[in-house]
């Protein structure tokens, strides 16, 4: 009798834990299908920034150096600053687009 007790006693356990499992898949899952998470993140998404800001390092120095006076030299740093839309544009004008 007491083995039968036990069994039925691990069984409700059993239970109870699913149960709690289960509602908790579902709040997440409704949190999914709201917009509140995001569970496709990727990670490694920075690498663009640290080619950027060795990008803009290197521009500010060649733009810097080459700088003949002050104001040369400032208008250098706002070059570097937006280099990439500048490379992107002499692209385009190259391939005549």
């Amino acid at each position: 009798m007491a083995k039968k007790k036990a069994a039925k006693k691990k069984k409700g356990v059993a239970r109870a834990i699913g149960a709690k499992i289960g509602a908790e898949i579902d709040k997440e899952f409704e949190k999914e299908k709201r917009g509140t998470i995001n569970i496709n993140k990727k990670g490694g998404a920075g690498a663009g920034g640290a080619v950027y800001g060795l990008g803009l390092i290197g521009a500010l120095v060649y733009f810097i150096k080459t700088a003949t006076g002050f104001w040369i030299g400032v208008l250098g740093v706002l070059k570097a600053i937006v280099w990439p839309a500048i490379l992107i544009f002499k692209a385009l004008e190259v391939l005549g687009l």
